[in-house]
């Protein structure tokens, strides 16, 4: 099973994904942890473009095409492999990152977004968990990292709350796929909801 966990910056998704690939591991199942942008050698190296710099580094049209490449390098060197292999893959992140950043929150770029995605990756989750929390305190969390990685924070509150109506969106276009979960809660209590819910999508 492929499973992402998407949300906007500050909202645990990282943790969480953790929390997740160590609770399946637990339960006796081989589990690939991996994150976007990154997930491979080139894919890592591509990250560091897009993550580190002034908000302005990039326009949102070059985005698409960095984090496509990244994503492209990701899939054929970590994800289909770890799939091939009958384990299962948590991301951090995957395209649906891409399709809201870029692609709804950066100008009304959804259609270049899905078409590059069709054309260049052409898969999609299994399943996808999206952390919705308080913009407001997300950012406050993100910020307070200190990481380095703080471009897309730095664009500001008012990025933020159009980032999690862009996710909210997603999770009503794809609620097959797509399933809200609220991260404001304690950390643990977050946890257990996503086990749960990726416990029976195993089942």
């Amino acid at each position: 099973m492929f499973i992402s966990l998407e949300g906007i910056d500050g909202s645990g998704k990282s943790t969480q994904a953790r929390l997740l690939a160590e609770a399946l591991r637990a339960t006796g199942r081989d589990v690939v942890l991996t994150r976007e942008p990154g997930g491979a050698p080139g894919a890592e190296d591509i990250r560091r473009l897009l993550v580190e710099g002034a908000p302005e580094r990039w326009s949102a049209e070059t985005e698409i095409l960095l984090f496509t490449a990244a994503r492209r390098d990701h899939l054929e060197r970590t994800i289909r492999p770890a799939l091939a292999a009958g384990k299962i893959v948590v991301t951090d992140r995957f395209a649906d990152s891409t399709r809201v950043y870029q692609g709804a929150t950066r100008g009304d770029l959804r259609g270049l977004v899905d078409g590059i995605h069709d054309l260049a990756i052409g898969v999609e989750p299994d399943l996808t968990l999206i952390l919705d929390m308080d913009p407001e305190a997300a950012l406050s969390r993100g910020l307070a990292r200190k990481s380095g990685e703080d471009r897309f924070e730095e664009f500001g509150l008012p990025f933020q709350n159009a980032l999690r109506d862009g996710f909210r969106a997603l999770a009503a276009q794809y609620p097959g796929r797509c399933h809200l979960v609220d991260a404001g809660r304690g950390q643990e209590t977050v946890a257990a909801d996503l086990l749960t819910t990726v416990t029976k999508a195993l089942a």
